[in-house]
């Protein structure tokens, strides 16, 4: 039987068709939901009644549909968390999952780490939250953070602009008060969670073939090095309007300045040498606990 998985984070909505253990990406959306959250200190209507008219077009492919949150629905009173729970499955007839940190750190590290199993640093970066795990001589640090890309945009509005004003040590200052950090060290940085190799692929910053290990869902890497100053050239040389210009979902890309910054401050404080931008999500644990 085809199965969807869909996993609904505080900006981003992605979804998988699952038949046999294979997996397909299907076409996922951009919903601000942790930006709107902000705004206005409530889940967004529009937000929500967007979520479900996708979640109701999946129908059209399967039946067997499971929806789990992250980030923001961890976030929500209790009386909020009910009355989004209870409308969503009124619209729906499917429950929504609410999935803890370290149930989305632990799902997605399994699949990231498939192919190289030590000297390893997974980071899932999103919106809302930051969950990093190290594994390396046969340690393993696990550290959560509930501070994401959108939070640093409030403190930093101008990175959404087509060029930014703020400079990218002064982000990173930022960030590194605010997030909890490891101390364990690894060679690799895994980004995961967050649609990173889309962002590598259409920003034009520049990578290489992974040469590293082998996995169809890890296909490329660049070395600290290069990563530091593309995000320079990120910040200052590339027009993020002229990005937006050409794709079909502008509004991801509203917080990818920042989430550039998370990534230095993680590579940095891991000592990392080589960076591993993957769509790796949730979906690999998922299948498994499902």
């Amino acid at each position: 039987m085809v199965k969807i998985v869909v996993e609904v984070g505080s900006t981003v909505v992605k979804a998988s068709k699952v038949k046999e253990n294979k997996i397909n990406k299907l076409t996922g959306k951009t919903i601000e939901f942790k930006k709107h959250y902000m705004e206005n200190n409530t889940l967004n209507e529009n937000d929500i009644q967007e979520l479900i008219e996708y979640v109701n077009q999946l129908k059209q492919i399967s039946s067997e549909i499971y929806v789990c949150g992250t980030s923001i629905f961890r976030e929500l009173e209790d009386k909020d968390k009910k009355t989004f729970l209870k409308t969503f499955s009124n619209a729906t007839g499917i429950e929504f999952n609410i999935i803890s940190q370290e149930e989305e750190r632990d799902f997605t590290v399994l699949g990231a780490t498939r192919f190289i199993k030590d000297n390893v640093c997974v980071m899932i970066g999103g919106g809302g939250s930051t969950e990093i795990a190290v594994i390396n001589n046969g340690k393993k640090e696990c550290v959560n953070s509930d501070f994401g890309g959108i939070d640093v945009m409030k403190k930093f509005p101008d990175l959404a602009e087509d060029f930014a004003s703020s400079d990218v040590e002064s982000v990173k200052k930022y960030i590194k008060e605010k997030i909890n950090l490891p101390k364990l060290k690894a060679d690799v940085l895994i980004l995961a969670g967050g649609e990173h190799e889309k962002f590598a692929r259409v920003s034009g910053i520049d990578y290489k073939v992974n040469t590293l290990y082998n996995d169809e869902n890890a296909p490329i890497m660049m070395n600290i090095i290069s990563r530091k100053s593309e995000t320079q050239r990120y910040y200052k040389e590339i027009s993020l309007d002229e990005i937006r210009s050409r794709v079909s979902d502008p509004k991801w890309w509203y917080a990818t300045r920042a989430m550039c910054a998370f990534v230095l401050v993680v590579a940095e404080a891991i000592q990392a040498k080589y960076i591993i931008p993957t769509d790796i999500a949730m979906i690999f644990g998922l299948i498994d606990k499902n």
